[in-house]
């Protein structure tokens, strides 16, 4: 699926979505939401290259398998990140030696592993709807994908004001998204 970047007019971002595990199916609004999700990020970050986000949708024994084999914890998480590219400091303007396909010029960022469960989950435990819920978890892990870390202090405030900024501003322009689907 493609989604146009307005700031960047001449760029194309794209996220692709696909499920497994408990996964049975995923509403077009669900889908709508988490690339708008994800080029939100990028067109904040000022990302002037065709980026490419692979987003895969699962349950929690699903992210439970991906994250023992990926991280040796025998649990299961929210969501994963594994990006592709380096960055010299967090967001786009860190980017280096970056590495596009060959064939298209886009710019590989990296994958997302997401679980639909823990979504409902916290959704429910911290009192906010589930495409509250979705939208926090991606622009969290896309900004990891982009080399932000909350691995000390520094960094976690960093990433959580960056978050925080997308959300408001995500959040602000949902009439969109709420059309009572769920996933």
């Amino acid at each position: 699926m493609k989604a146009e970047s307005r700031n960047l007019s001449n760029k194309i971002h794209k996220a692709h979505i696909q499920r497994s595990g408990g996964v049975d199916h995923l509403c077009g609004n669900c889908k709508r939401l988490m690339i708008h999700t994800i080029c939100t990020v990028l067109q904040y970050e000022q990302a002037d290259k065709p980026c490419v986000v692979c987003v895969l949708i699962t349950d929690d024994e699903g992210i439970r398998d991906y994250n023992y084999e990926y991280r040796g914890i025998d649990k299961p998480t929210d969501v994963l990140s594994f990006p592709m590219q380096k960055f010299w400091q967090s967001g786009w303007s860190g980017i280096r030696n970056v590495e596009g396909d060959k064939s298209t010029g886009d710019i590989p960022l990296g994958d997302i592993i997401f679980s639909v469960e823990t979504v409902k989950r916290h959704a429910i435990e911290y009192d906010k709807t589930i495409e509250h819920e979705t939208i926090y978890m991606l622009i969290h892990s896309t900004l990891h994908l982009l080399g932000y870390d909350h691995d000390d202090e520094s960094n976690e405030r960093i990433m959580h004001e960056v978050t925080k900024r997308i959300m408001k501003n995500l959040m602000y322009n949902q009439t969109f998204l709420s059309s009572g689907e769920g996933y």
